[in-house]
């Protein structure tokens, strides 16, 4: 088996910390226990462009368990656990290439690795492989059967592939699941940055001011656990009806260049270029800390900070200060990179079960469809959403109601009213 890894000698480490994960991912479990048993893959070579993290590990169990034979690499250099690629090689059967702050030709060439072992499925964190293959190997794409998006990011640039006609095969949105982006997004994305900054800066957020970026979900989520800190809340947007429902929900909400003027710390969740920019910059305090938690490294303005700082320097670990001529600092984490996973562990084991049960069922579920779906961007189907949420209840111990035969019929008439 090929692999580009850290060091193997780390993988008893790898397994220890993956075994540590699946003990709260029994939904995952439960899907690998079936997939074992039905052999629902078997035979389907899956390329995956993901994150290393111990709960995307036991995605790829799941997928080998079911037949498949699965090749990874990193969607981000600086989200890669050495102990855990070392761990699935080693233990797990997976060829992967990742190595935590790989440069970029390094991430290219594990790209290209995977490529190269002519994937009928694609899994990708945003959609980096999958626009490679389409411009770079255009005669491998009859050979791909379909694939599967985990980002908002992703799945931003593969609605605009197949707006311009240029997706050659199917792919499940899987970020836009509800039971991805309601949980993962909100719940996931809220802690896991929160602790990705405290991790880097041990500074204490209570009474800080943050300015949140976006008001998706990810940027919902940020902003509950923020304000469950103690932190005051304001929220910078380009769309009305995410502002209004950021003011509903008891943020504050006003354009960049004024919010820069109250950061203390200031987090990006938007999937957009430069959202922190000029107008922000010259407004921004002394002091002010910068983060970004979208896939890609662009939400910040870095390359203006480079050009107009006098003086820039590591002051810790993934923590660089920038000085500005007027004498003011910045504070950039993890290159501008995801903070959550750069300089924490990313999601908690727990909301990741029901995100890559999702991915487990689509990819379950574009092999049955084999054939018969065209080159689009595919939702997923209510009734495995349905599937995952009754899982994830039941592993909870929590029971619900059910309607009777009466309200059942009442729900699908039209004859009883007010009178």
């Amino acid at each position: 088996m090929n692999f580009d890894v850290k060091d193997l000698s780390l993988a008893d480490a790898g397994r220890a910390r993956i075994e540590w994960a699946d003990a709260d991912m029994p939904v995952l479990a439960a899907i690998r226990e079936r997939f074992a048993a039905e052999q629902t893959l078997a035979g389907l070579r899956i390329g995956g462009c993901m994150h290393v993290t111990t709960e995307t590990a036991n995605l790829m169990r799941t997928l080998v368990a079911g037949g498949a034979e699965v090749t990874l690499c990193a969607s981000n250099p600086l989200s890669t656990q050495d102990d855990v690629a070392a761990a699935l090689v080693q233990h797990y059967g997976v060829a992967t290439y990742a190595i935590r702050g790989e440069d970029d030709a390094t991430y290219r060439a594990h790209i290209d690795a995977v490529i190269a072992t002519h994937p009928q499925m694609t899994m990708d964190d945003g959609c980096d492989m999958v626009s490679h293959i389409h411009s770079a190997y255009p005669a491998q794409l009859p050979e791909i059967i379909g694939g599967t998006e985990e980002t908002t990011t992703g799945v931003i640039r593969l609605r605009a592939m197949e707006a311009d006609q240029a997706l050659r095969y199917p792919i499940m949105a899987v970020n836009d699941a509800k039971t991805k982006h309601f949980f993962d997004n909100r719940y996931g994305t809220g802690q896991s940055t929160l602790d990705g900054v405290v991790r880097a800066t041990n500074r204490l957020l209570a009474g800080r001011t943050l300015v949140v970026s976006g008001y998706g979900w990810c940027g919902k989520g940020l902003a509950l656990r923020a304000k469950g800190m103690g932190m005051r809340v304001i929220v910078c947007e380009v769309d009305s009806l995410a502002a209004l429902e950021a003011v509903m929900d008891g943020c504050e909400v006003m354009p960049a260049a004024e919010a820069a003027k109250h950061a203390d710390v200031w987090i990006t969740v938007t999937g957009n270029c430069h959202v922190i920019d000029e107008a922000a910059f010259v407004n921004l305090k002394d002091g002010a800390i910068l983060a970004n938690s979208g896939h890609f490294d662009i939400e910040i303005n870095i390359p203006w900070m480079r050009e107009h700082a006098k003086a820039a320097r590591e002051v810790k670990p993934l923590v660089e200060e920038f000085t500005m001529p007027d004498g003011r600092r910045f504070y950039l984490l993890a290159q501008g990179r995801l903070v959550n996973l750069s300089c924490a562990e990313g999601h908690p084991a727990s909301v990741m079960d029901m995100s890559f049960a999702t991915q487990a069922l689509a990819a379950e579920w574009m092999l049955a469809n084999k054939g018969s779906l065209t080159p689009k961007v595919y939702d997923m189907p209510e009734n495995l959403e349905y599937q995952i949420s009754d899982l994830k209840l039941s592993s909870m111990g929590v029971a619900m109601d059910t309607l009777t035969p009466e309200q059942e019929h009442y729900l699908h008439s039209w004859t009883e009213g007010t009178v």
